[in-house]
């Protein structure tokens, strides 16, 4: 009999774990011939009440309607299997009430009197079932953003569901007597919010070479910065502060980045948040970025000693030899699996110590390091 993730599995096989612990999934579910994205953070006591549930802007427009219903059922449900099927049943009745249903005249008349209002020249699409559409907004450093509106049939009785590429949630106001514009003007506000956070990342992307990601996105808050040679800083920008110190995680052999850390630990109190993160992190850091101005960055794509490919998937090299004359970089998926298949590789709970493939020198990797 099949359990836990097998279990899940069998009824969602789209729907992967995305750690050991089966703690947290994501991938699909499918229900009436359609596919949903959905993420599921489970807490380490598996609880269902307690479970984080992200889903994506389709599954959020079928549900809307029946918020109390699938709370009902994640309470309820014994485990993660019971309730996707649970859930898997609801879809399927809701998406087939919904589609016996259409939108009545009048919602095409109030819709084209909307976007009459807010000029047809900000549109960016519409679909054909006038369900779905991108509005087009410039900042106020004209950079253009998309807002994505779902409507629902019973609009604008019932709320749309807005999506945006920003760095953090925006809670859209809405009552019956609203409309697109006002949607759009609550956007606007919110792009105010985040002028400096995004002036500081544009200056981080244009003066480093930015490791990861590969395209950064206005909703990105992390950059991955090279320091050098299977080296690089990763940062965790608040976009609410941006000035601020980020959170920093360091890749990269020992003997290069635990100077850069000492260095950090002492010069904290010269952070200034009158100035700009470049600036402030060069001068905490006491390192100077490889910037395009004077390097290239194939001078930084290392690719990993054991599968010889930069990227995997979405992963990058961020495990180094520790030992000064190998410094080779690795994949942490690759080295695990690697270390994994030595008779003479022993495991601490989630460390694993073997030798490097490469000088036998010893070297260790988390597993909850692996993506």
């Amino acid at each position: 009999m099949l359990s836990g993730p097998g279990r899940t599995a069998s009824v969602c096989p789209m729907l992967l774990p995305q750690n050991t612990q089966a703690t947290l999934y994501d991938g699909f579910i499918t229900a009436g011939g359609k596919e949903y994205r959905l993420r599921i953070q489970l807490p380490p006591s598996r609880e269902l009440k307690s479970a984080r549930i992200d889903c994506d802007w389709r599954l959020q427009l079928v549900l809307q309607d029946k918020q109390d219903i699938f709370k009902q059922r994640l309470e309820q449900s014994p485990d993660l299997t019971t309730f996707l099927v649970e859930l898997q049943n609801l879809l399927e009745q809701t998406s087939s009430q919904q589609s016996s249903v259409g939108p009545p005249p009048q919602y095409f008349t109030k819709l084209v009197q909307e976007i009459d209002k807010l000029g047809w020249d900000r549109l960016a699409y519409i679909d054909p079932s006038f369900k779905s559409l991108q509005v087009q907004c410039r900042d106020a450093c004209q950079r253009e953003h998309i807002l994505t509106i779902n409507l629902h049939n019973q609009y604008p009785q019932m709320t749309p569901t807005c999506t945006a590429d920003l760095p953090g949630k925006v809670n859209f106001k809405w009552s019956q007597q609203d409309s697109l514009q006002g949607v759009l003007h609550q956007f606007e506000k919110a792009l105010a919010q985040y002028q400096d956070f995004w002036d500081n990342m544009k200056e981080l992307d244009k003066s480093t070479w930015v490791l990861e990601p590969e395209k950064p996105s206005y909703k990105d808050t992390v950059r991955r910065i090279a320091l050098g040679n299977n080296a690089s800083v990763q940062i965790t920008v608040d976009p609410a502060h941006p000035r601020m110190l980020p959170e920093c995680r360091f890749l990269g052999a020992d003997h290069v980045i635990n100077p850069i850390k000492q260095s950090l630990n002492a010069n904290l109190h010269c952070w200034d948040p009158r100035q700009t993160l470049l600036p402030n992190l060069q001068n905490v850091l006491a390192v100077d970025f490889p910037s395009p101005a004077n390097s290239s960055k194939e001078d930084f794509n290392m690719a990993c000693s054991i599968c010889y490919a930069y990227r995997l998937g979405e992963e990058i090299p961020d495990r180094a030899c520790d030992d000064p004359r190998c410094s080779r970089p690795f994949h942490t998926t690759c080295l695990i699996e690697w270390l994994r298949a030595l008779p003479s590789t022993r495991m601490s709970f989630n460390v694993i110590f073997g030798e490097c493939p490469y000088c036998s020198k010893p070297i260790t990797v988390k597993m909850t390091a692996a993506r």
